[in-house]
């Protein structure tokens, strides 16, 4: 089990991870294949200065399951269709406001996503398109509008921005070495746990560490996080911000080489303990670090954009309905939730 899952992002990708993400979020737009100039559906949304026609939004649609397959349930659900539709209006339109630049820097970016897909899927490319009625130029079409957008927002941003946004998020750029115990809500064999139980064999993980046991032996008996167990549960002078928020706080706080109490978290509960804890400057960044943080105020501007200002498009959305029987079953389905704990629309978009 993984303690430092992805941040959630609501829009932008960086990443091929990222673009897979990001399908369920953010439309194509139009796509540029010749179907587009036969295209007399009715209108599923108006907004001033365009429209997105059923046959797009179809199109969209089959080009989200392409990239992920896993989540296309959710797609079967009203609410999050007009959700994807809504942002879909932003991107279409917000395309269009692109500086040449922006749009030059995607289509090189582009073309590496669409190489990074292909080696990703390998032999199930061309099948994958088929089984979803679609052509490479539909999709390279859907990167290329999501990437310039992206783009556009990143040349927007100052150095002076990445300064401040830094320093109101330096804590989770701050290193340390963190040793825990995760008692999970499903252990190691699969097997669901209450959370009862899990509080209480956490505490009694807690006791016995208070007692002088060795924290190693502790971690191979115990701990359900099989990622650290042959590391005696260390994870070594990592960035904060890459752990889910309780975790991240409280490695942010504890009282360095002490045993904490029971730490909840999505995944169960941790034992904690704080080895060391640096803090650092925005010039100790490495450069990846830093196009992390621009990502961020990207992704903070775009969606202050969806926020605020897609009222003055005055958005019109006409979808029809999806059965009732449709609705249930993906709702009811597990294996359509992104990612467990993540938000239904979220994306990692800077690492």
């Amino acid at each position: 089990m993984r303690l430092n899952r992805q941040k959630s992002w609501k829009v932008l990708l960086v990443s091929l991870a990222a673009a897979v993400s990001f399908s369920m979020l953010a439309g194509c737009g139009k796509s540029d294949n010749a179907d587009s100039a036969k295209d007399t559906s009715k209108a599923v949304a108006t907004y001033e200065g365009g429209t997105i026609t059923e046959k797009e939004f179809d199109l969209d649609t089959r080009i989200m399951k392409f990239l992920t397959p896993q989540q296309a349930a959710y797609l079967e659900i009203d609410a999050f269709k007009e959700s994807i539709l809504k942002q879909e209006v932003a991107f279409e339109y917000l395309d269009g406001k692109a500086s040449d630049e922006a749009k030059k820097e995607a289509e090189k970016e582009t073309d590496a996503q669409m190489e990074s897909l292909k080696s990703g899927l390998g032999d199930t490319y061309e099948s994958s398109l088929k089984e979803q009625n679609l052509k490479e130029a539909d999709v390279r079409a859907y990167m290329l509008r999501v990437l310039t957008v992206y783009k556009d927002m990143l040349l927007k941003i100052t150095d002076d921005q990445v300064k401040t946004e830094f320093e109101a998020t330096k804590g989770d750029y701050t290193k340390a070495t963190v040793r825990h115990v995760l008692v999970g809500l499903t252990d190691k064999d699969g097997k669901e746990r209450s959370d009862e139980d899990a509080l209480k064999i956490a505490k009694e993980v807690k006791t016995k560490l208070d007692g002088g046991a060795d924290f190693a032996a502790i971690v191979k008996e115990y701990s359900d996080d099989t990622g650290s167990v042959e590391n005696g549960g260390e994870y070594k002078d990592t960035a904060l911000g890459g752990y889910v928020e309780e975790f991240k706080k409280a490695a942010q706080t504890l009282p360095l080489n002490t045993i904490s109490d029971p730490v909840k978290t999505v995944y169960g509960y941790h034992i904690m303990e704080v080895e060391s804890r640096t803090e650092r400057t925005f010039d100790q960044l490495t450069a990846d670090e830093k196009e992390t943080v621009k990502s961020t105020l990207a992704s903070k501007n775009l969606e202050s954009f969806m926020e605020k200002d897609m009222e003055s498009l005055n958005v019109k959305i006409d979808l029809p309905a999806s059965s009732p029987e449709a609705s249930a079953a993906a709702s009811a389905a597990p294996s359509a939730s992104p990612a467990a704990s993540e938000e239904p629309a979220a994306t990692e978009a800077a690492k």
